[in-house]
């Protein structure tokens, strides 16, 4: 059962750290930076693996070099998904600590819910917007790095989709900074380059590398060529850097291609039902909740069909691990599977019956390989 390095820099370490280039108040630099920065951005490609970055660098000549100059990387914890690594860039703490434990995952009174929709999962049992019910601010109750640097008196802006503008997601994990719609590339470098130029912290979103790798498939094409707009965007922001300011472009995950021989499908395996209440998580990390007194067969189940095709352990065995970091706190242990799966290879748990999209999906992630924990930390500063 593989063990997290919690030696290696942690995403959750970065804007900690670039708030502490900033010399702000109350933040330390667990990641060694250069410092007396007047205005930073830490922008996050959706993604963007250290191996998927390395393995296609022809298409990304900008991030390279810069890359060459200094390589850094970084693990992003477990498990490897957009909302636990949102979460640790905006409040600066492992999934143990922050709670967003998952793309979907089981919250006390309302089931298993969707992280990135704020609704409940899977579609069919849709119940419409949870953010009333369950306010993003008491799931994830930590005050964000974001508040605290503004409550230190600097500014922060978060440039992002328009469509997150007041999601569950956005209010969960990254409020405290004002929140800049938009709609392209273009648009969201343009914010960037006038919210660094102006000094203060600022956070931006690019997810679209992401999307195409999930419908694509990592390396393919279509991703490459989005990976190639990508490397345009980062050199129109170093070249608009100004004295003392600082970029620092990251990610949430890597990616791998799943193998359909490796694919199981849970729906259509009774084996991996029986004594099975819920299931979260998505294809590479799976949440199981089980009926009471089930854990135990339901544990031996999965670890029997998967077989080499996942680490199949107990909630305490994945706690123990640090799996979750080095610190899981109390109301985030019940929403951790009674049994957590995180694949192997090139293999994964699909739903076809109950998450039909997701299941035909080329690119998948969320486990501990490293092609999926592993993110480059590409630096430019002047």
């Amino acid at each position: 059962m593989p063990r997290p390095d919690h030696s290696l820099p942690h995403l959750a370490d970065v804007v900690p750290s670039v708030l502490a280039a900033m010399r702000v108040p109350g933040f330390d630099a667990i990641v060694d930076l250069p410092g007396d920065r007047s205005g930073a951005c830490v922008l996050l490609i959706d993604g963007l693996g250290t191996e998927l970055l390395d393995a296609h660098a022809e298409d990304a000549p900008v991030l390279t070099e810069l890359r060459e100059r200094d390589r850094r990387d970084v693990h992003v914890g477990f498990p490897s998904t957009t909302a636990a690594g949102l979460a640790a860039i905006g409040t600066g703490c492992r999934s143990g600590e922050h709670g967003m434990v998952g793309y979907t995952f089981r919250l006390p009174e309302a089931g298993v819910i969707n992280a990135l929709r704020w609704r409940a999962h899977p579609a069919s049992r849709d119940e419409g917007d949870l953010r009333l019910a369950f306010p993003p601010e008491q799931v994830q109750p930590k005050p964000t790095a974001f508040q605290r640097a503004v409550t230190a008196g600097t500014t922060v802006t978060v440039v992002s989709g328009a469509e997150f503008s007041g999601s569950g997601l956005t209010r969960a994990v990254l409020r405290g900074g004002q929140y800049v719609g938009v709609h392209a590339l273009g648009d969201l470098a343009a914010e960037v380059r006038q919210a660094v130029g102006g000094g203060g912290l600022c956070y931006g979103y690019h997810g679209q590398l992401d999307m195409l790798g999930h419908l694509h498939g990592p390396g393919s094409l279509a991703w490459r060529m989005q990976l190639r707009q990508v490397d345009r965007l980062v050199e129109s922001l170093v070249e608009a850097l100004p004295p003392g300011g600082l970029l620092a472009v990251v990610a949430d995950h890597g990616m791998v291609a799943v193998d359909p021989e490796e694919v199981v499908d849970a729906d259509a395996c009774a084996e991996l039902t029986e004594g099975v209440r819920e299931i979260g998580g998505e294809a590479r990390a799976r949440h199981v909740y089980v009926e009471d007194g089930a854990a135990a067969d339901v544990l031996a189940a999965w670890r029997e069909t998967l077989g080499d095709r996942a680490w199949v352990v107990s909630k305490d065995e994945a706690i123990a691990a640090g799996w979750f970091g080095e610190r899981v706190e109390d109301r985030v242990v019940q929403r951790i599977g009674d049994v957590v799966a995180a694949a192997r290879g090139r293999a994964g748990v699909v739903r076809r019956s109950y998450e039909p999209l997701e299941s035909r999906l080329i690119g998948q992630h969320g486990s501990l390989s490293t092609a999926e924990q592993l993110v480059p930390l590409v630096l430019a500063y002047r």
